[in-house]
């Protein structure tokens, strides 16, 4: 976790010295030539997983909401929170831990969430044989690729491993050298027994045989609080209306993926995943949507952060609470949902 706040204090460091040279975004500056607002999201990673924001941006909700939407793929939580605390961006999506963090490391300006999106992990064990009755304790003794550590998708691995009553750093070898994204083709390679993936990495590697999926960490984590937008406090403070607009597109999208098929879904956010053929969107939606990965709304409630803080505490990752009002604003949420 210090390595991560380092890079963030580092980052801020250097946009404040380029004195006013970086970019300029989002509503803190002046309308586009559309006369919409200009919101620049950062993303952490650009997944099926996180479907309902794309129906949103494919079916016009943001423009009918008057924002002129820049997407970025920050590739990782570090990076996404960096932009959004050096100005880069206006509203960041990746797991919220990294808000707590920032929060702990003493911030003034931190980020608040402001609404939930995924309410399971969305990443699959993969294996390098097919197994027919999976069981964790298959792992014990054997290497796996996983995840950045004090990054959800390792957190929640190693959550499930405890449930289970492995140690993850006695019972297996975890590898986390790998770059985020990287792990699926060092598992082609020949790397590791298993490898922790998300979509479409989990099914490309099913289609090339080159590895099977055996387990799902949403299925078996629970109800877990994945993935959340927020942005900067002062960001907040001085654009509401930004805020309860973009949150109003976002309510959409959860609605489109609630009342709709996966095939329904799957060719709205096609244009989002070009490189990637219709059956393989919809049979990836169809996996995430059979989990109840989505949530109907998008209120981030106090029992998920606390069972966020608790998968954190059991990470080593968090060593004292933080209050629940200070980083999470469900009033733009609660307003969209009605």
């Amino acid at each position: 976790m210090k390595k991560i706040l380092c890079l963030f204090l580092t980052a801020i460091v250097i946009v404040g010295s380029l004195g006013g040279c970086g970019k300029q975004s989002g509503a803190g500056g002046t309308s586009s030539g559309s006369g919409k607002t200009p919101v620049v999201l950062n993303e952490v990673a650009h997944s099926i997983f996180y479907a309902p924001m794309y129906v949103a941006i494919e079916e016009g909700y943001f423009a009918d909401e008057g924002i002129d939407l820049t997407l970025v793929t920050g590739f990782g939580a570090d990076k996404t929170m960096t932009a959004l605390l050096t100005g880069e961006a206006d509203i960041g999506f990746m797991g919220s831990e990294s808000t707590i963090y920032t929060y702990k490391e003493g911030a003034s300006d931190y980020a608040v969430n402001f609404a939930q999106l995924t309410q399971r992990a969305g990443n699959f064990l993969v294996s390098r044989e097919p197994i027919d009755n999976f069981s964790w304790d298959m792992l014990i003794g054997k290497d796996v690729l996983g995840g950045r550590a004090g990054g959800m998708p390792e957190m929640v691995f190693e959550y499930i491993l405890k449930k289970n009553g492995i140690d993850p750093a006695a019972d297996l070898a975890i590898d986390q050298s790998i770059d985020f994204g990287s792990t699926a083709a060092a598992f082609s390679g020949g790397q590791g027994d298993f490898t922790v993936e998300f979509e479409p990495h989990a099914t490309s590697l099913e289609s090339k045989g080159d590895g099977y999926v055996v387990a799902s960490l949403g299925e078996d984590s629970g109800y877990v609080p994945y993935t959340a937008f927020s942005a900067k406090k002062s960001y907040i403070e001085k654009n509401p209306e930004v805020i309860q607009s973009f949150t109003n597109a976002l309510q959409k999208g959860m609605d489109y993926v609630q009342t709709h098929t996966p095939s329904e879904i799957a060719k709205v956010i096609a244009p989002q995943f070009e490189g990637t053929d219709l059956e393989t969107i919809t049979t990836i939606v169809e996996r995430y949507a059979s989990q109840d990965t989505w949530k109907g709304d998008l209120i981030f409630e106090e029992d998920s952060f606390s069972l966020l803080q608790n998968i954190l505490e059991e990470a080593g990752e968090l060593d004292g609470r933080v209050p629940y009002a200070d980083l999470v604003d469900t009033s733009y949420a609660k307003s969209a949902a009605h």
